[in-house]
């Protein structure tokens, strides 16, 4: 079992996009011209390195425009479920207060409606909640699609066979993990990324317009 695993690590680079090192896409070598600037040439040069994922992603300039979009799209939610909070609980006063001068019949009938605006609306934003979610996965997903064939140029240079990730090692020499260079060199080839890596979806359509109104 922990040899499956091993093994399933060591793939990594090889795994992720499907990509084999000696198969991706060419980029500029270490001392030549990148997208942004020259490329630092690695000194280290070893058969297995390490990789901290999670940071590759966190600190580069992809990463970081993905990681906006996403918190932007999430505080306009926030704000909105916040909007439709005050004005939901306005119009329950409301309909409490009509309750003393309207017929019993047709104040349950105004109720239940109410009851079923809510439950519509909370559906709703569950549903755009669930798109960010998915959204933030995929995003993920495509951030290390594209930096699968440059995690490779850098393999050829120092000489590895493969990349290991760190969160999975109990003990390694730091002089081994390359996430430094790897984020200088991302930085170089593909800045924020294209336009519409990542781009914040739309949410899904309602089933009908749902926002709170006052019944006469």
């Amino acid at each position: 079992m922990q040899g499956r695993a091993l093994a399933t690590l060591v793939a990594f680079v090889l795994s992720v996009g499907g990509l084999d090192a000696q198969e991706a896409p060419k980029f500029p070598l270490a001392g030549e011209q990148g997208a942004l600037g020259p490329l630092r040439a690695p000194s280290l040069r070893a058969p297995v390195v390490t990789l901290d994922r999670d940071r590759l992603f966190a600190e580069s300039m992809m990463g970081k425009a993905m990681i906006r979009r996403l918190d932007a799209a999430s505080n306009d939610l926030i704000a909105e479920n916040r909007r439709l909070e005050q004005a939901l609980e306005q119009e329950e006063r409301d309909l409490t207060e009509r309750r003393k001068t309207l017929p019993q019949d047709r104040f349950r009938t105004l109720s239940a409606e109410f009851d079923q605006r809510v439950e519509e609306l909370r559906q709703a934003q569950d549903a755009k909640s669930r798109v960010l979610t998915r959204q933030r996965d995929e995003d993920r997903q495509a951030f290390f699609e594209a930096a699968v064939p440059i995690l490779g140029q850098l393999m050829t240079e120092i000489e590895a066979v493969a990349i290991i990730d760190r969160s999975a090692i109990i003990l390694t020499f730091d002089k081994l993990d390359i996430t430094t260079l790897a984020i200088e060199r991302l930085d170089a080839e593909l800045g924020e990324g294209p336009d519409d890596l990542g781009s914040t979806p739309e949410a899904e359509p309602d089933p009908q317009q749902l926002a709170p109104a006052s019944n006469p």
